[in-house]
């Protein structure tokens, strides 16, 4: 059976007077029926600069993107199209292969025309295709380059003719055709080889300088004609896409700084195909994809130029974007005028272009965000206090002093107070105490409480609300115990294993080490073993405290020995085969590129590290196994598409652990619509099934839910119940926990593209702008003259939303609605 969504947009598809009517205003048909579907209109001019269709979650996103894709293909069947990489297009794939396979079939056959396709099959094989961007140098085998992804979904995955593809092959670009060059007594310089990229960039780092400066050295003299070389060849690639007379559909991401393609913030918007590096936030979004940001930096990138993309003033440009990490970038490329600083915004020249977006990513469109005010039957609460609190911010202004001018200056304002029934003065101190209230709430502590943290990375409980969870172990008749759904491999660099390996054969060559191997230290796995684990962070908690460095190193040693006879096999009293086992995974890791898929083996080991690490960090506070659960949730894969959660694998390991608990305060990571269903969002899913469950079995009637946010996204003042005031103190030990355990993520490999720096610094920017939102609202006076020194002493807040089963079943089955089609 069809979803119940699709079947009502279809149905409002298949109307004829809104078909008719968005035609005339430039929509094809499949556009037409996505805005007859919808509540929202395509523009809203003059505020809106482009069209926007919004959808109800990311694979109805894709599912748009898909039909007006194909309703190209079938007006053009020999057009020019560019599609993107990455994860964004998954259901788009999806989509555009199941229409394809299912075309003939009569249920098919009427969804195809209800949705505004025509009744022939499209030919995609008649296309010709156009690589968008690539990383420079890399090598199109590697499963993580573009070229890669392009030719295994495109044109193997949708049949495209490979005969007929512009391509992007990084290995070659620049070594075709290098000129002879002759040193200062007239012979030959033939004695640098470069027939590979590592001839030429040793270890992939490209210096862009030699354009401009004289080279100092032969292989920079090389380097230099290489360069030219590639410019010459991006050159030869842009003129081809232009006698094609222009892309005639482009679809794209946008990214965290408004990157089209790989036209970051600043670039200019007719530039052309060209070589060029990218700004800090493409390079950590790009660090997931490389293995790392380090590799990232040393690579350049060739993309196409935001020129290329309107070169074709009849070009289809379809921008999607998913959830609310996107909802700034995309706001501004809709709303601005045409600026440098928002790259999407050249866009505005092609008349046939147009954002598909998901609620979450449309959240910020302040036109919309009227429409949707407007049809609200009654004005909550919530409502009343998401726009004052967002006036005050912006006008720099305390509640209680906003008057009638200020709301008059603001639509959004202006329609709230006129439908609340109330007057401003009185709204605005309402707020007030709301604010006041929460904070209150975030003073207070428990007593006698069994808390269950739980998270789905090893340092989100503590980038997200360790403030709350300190607060709450000085209390001691609380127990508390810490869940990580998921090994966490994905985030632990073959640079930092490589720094481990250092570590063990030190170790292994002393006499600690062969005192430890007679006490079968790493052997033993009964009740002792546990013990010697335990040892394993005490150790490594006694290096920091000693500022002994070697005494640190030989902790986190100890329980590298450990991983590896679990996870293969070694005998913990042969040093020898240890050694040998450390050589191996040595020549391991020097030989494999950067990003490239593990073994199942070394991911268990890699997941293993992340593992000590959080021990370490709950170390600092008292708490060790078995109060530490690590679960290894098995839909956690380095799979680009990875798999759904399972009752079975997914959901039955948290509610084991909530049985022999018993919480009576269970903590969630409550994020909201990512792009697409991810890691937060499943282990939310499975999480919810596990309460859910548990509830139903025991019928507690104390259970509260905690629902927490990390540096990734961020509750607004109206989502929440409580704010914990957070101390310059707690800030210091957050960033001290966090630097001396969380190693793997100290040199910040896969960083947040806001700060250069660890994800401490993230949660520190985090807390103490929100601090300065609410701080702004009551009036510094508020906090710098209170009655307690815990207010007075707040320079940060974190938000909490506090919740009853009921509320978490709610919460989490919107997110639901919001990434899956159910």
């Amino acid at each position: 059976a069809r979803p119940r969504h699709f079947r009502r947009r279809c149905m409002a598809m298949a109307a004829p007077a809104p078909h008719e009517r968005h035609e005339k205003a430039g929509c094809s048909r499949v556009e037409a029926g996505l805005i007859a579907a919808s509540v929202y209109e395509a523009r809203y001019p003059p505020r809106e600069k482009m069209r926007a269709l919004i959808v109800d979650n990311f694979p109805a996103l894709g599912k748009a993107a898909a039909l007006r894709f194909l309703e190209w293909a079938q007006e053009n069947p020999t057009g020019v199209c560019s599609l993107p990489t990455g994860k964004t297009p998954e259901y788009f794939i999806k989509w555009v292969r199941k229409f394809l396979e299912e075309w003939s079939t009569p249920a098919m056959q009427e969804e195809i025309e209800r949705c505004g396709l025509g009744h022939s099959r499209p030919k995609l094989d008649g296309l010709t295709f156009v690589q968008i961007d690539e990383f420079y140098p890399i090598s199109p085998e590697q499963h993580n380059s573009f070229h890669h992804y392009v030719s295994e979904f495109y044109i193997k995955g949708f049949g495209l003719d490979p005969k007929k593809a512009l391509l992007m092959d990084c290995s070659k670009i620049g070594l075709q055709h290098v000129p002879k060059s002759f040193g200062p007594t007239g012979e030959p310089e033939d004695h640098l080889p470069h027939e590979t990229m590592e001839d030429v960039w040793p270890g992939g780092l490209v210096d862009l300088s030699l354009r401009m400066r004289s080279p100092d050295t032969r292989l920079e003299r090389l380097q230099q004609r290489v360069l030219r070389q590639v410019d010459q060849w991006c050159s030869e690639y842009e003129a081809k896409i232009r006698a094609l007379g222009g892309i005639g559909f482009i679809m794209g991401g946008i990214g965290p700084d408004g990157h089209v393609a790989f036209n970051c913030l600043g670039c200019d918007h007719n530039s052309t195909t060209r070589l060029d590096q990218l700004n800090y936030a493409s390079q950590a979004a790009a660090a997931g994809d490389l293995g790392g940001i380090e590799a990232v930096r040393k690579r350049k990138v060739i993309t196409i130029g935001l020129g290329t993309i309107t070169f074709n003033p009849e070009c289809v440009a379809i921008i999607c974007a998913a959830g609310e990490a996107k909802a700034r970038v995309v706001r501004e490329a809709i709303e601005e005028d045409p600026h440098v600083n928002f790259p999407a915004s050249a866009l505005h020249r092609l008349p046939r272009a147009c954002f598909f977006l998901t609620e979450g990513a449309a959240k910020l469109l302040s036109e919309r965000r009227l429409a949707s005010l407007r049809r609200l039957e009654v004005i909550s609460q919530r409502e009343v206090e998401s726009v004052l609190v967002d006036l005050s911010v912006r006008l720099r202004k305390r509640l209680v002093d906003l008057d009638e001018d200020d709301v008059a200056s603001c639509p959004l304002a202006s329609c709230v107070i006129a439908r609340a029934g109330r007057p401003l003065a009185q709204l605005a101190i309402e707020v007030r105490d709301s604010l006041i209230a929460k904070i209150e709430r975030g003073c207070q502590t428990r007593h006698d409480a069994r808390f269950l943290h739980t998270e789905p990375h090893h340092d989100d409980i503590m980038l997200g609300y360790l403030p709350a969870v300190l607060r709450n172990t000085r209390v001691a008749s609380n127990e508390h115990h810490f869940i990580c759904a998921t090994s966490g491999f994905n985030s632990v660099s073959n640079r930092h294993m490589l720094m481990l390996l250092d570590r063990v054969e030190t170790f292994l060559r002393s006499p600690t080490c062969r005192r430890l191997c007679q006490e079968d230290y790493f052997d033993s796995a009964d009740e002792r073993g546990l013990d010697f684990r335990r040892r394993d962070v005490w150790k490594f908690l006694d290096g920091i405290a000693a500022g002994d460095a070697e005494l640190r190193d030989e902790g986190a040693a100890r329980r590298f020995v450990a991983n590896l006879c679990d996870v293969f096999g070694q005998a913990g009293s042969n040093a020898r085969g240890l050694c040998e086992r450390v050589q191996q995974l040595r020549a391991y890791f020097l030989a494999r590129y950067a990003g490239e898929r593990d073994t199942k083996e070394v991911q268990t080991l890699k997941g293993a590290c992340r593992e000590f690490e959080a021990e370490c960090v709950w170390g600092y506070i008292g708490w060790q196994r078995p109060n530490i659960s690590h679960l290894r949730l098995g839909f956690y894969t380095a799979d680009l598409f990875a798999p759904e959660p399972t009752q079975q694998r997914d959901v039955l390991p948290i509610l084991e652990v909530m049985r022999s608990v018993r919480p009576t305060v269970v903590s969630v990571a409550l994020d909201p619509e990512a792009s697409g269903p991810d890691t937060h969002y499943k282990v939310l899913q499975a999480a919810t099934a596990a309460i859910e469950q548990y509830a139903a079995e025991e019928k507690p009637d104390d259970l509260v839910v905690w629902g927490y946010r990390n540096v990734w996204f961020r509750f607004e003042p109206h989502e929440v119940s409580t704010i914990v005031p957070v101390s310059l103190q707690t800030i210091s030990t957050l960033n001290h926990m966090f630097l001396s355990a969380f190693e793997s993520q100290r040199d910040a490999e896969f960083p947040a593209h806001e700060v250069q720096g660890p994800f401490c610094e993230m949660s520190r920017r985090v807390q103490v702008e929100q601090y300065d939102k609410i701080e702004t609202c009551l009036g510094y006076e508020w906090f710098h003259k209170h009655t307690s020194p815990l207010i007075r002493a707040t320079r940060g807040l974190v938000f909490l939303r506090e919740m009853t089963l009921e509320e978490l079943s709610g919460a989490s089955r919107a997110l639901r609605r919001q990434a899956e089609n159910i």
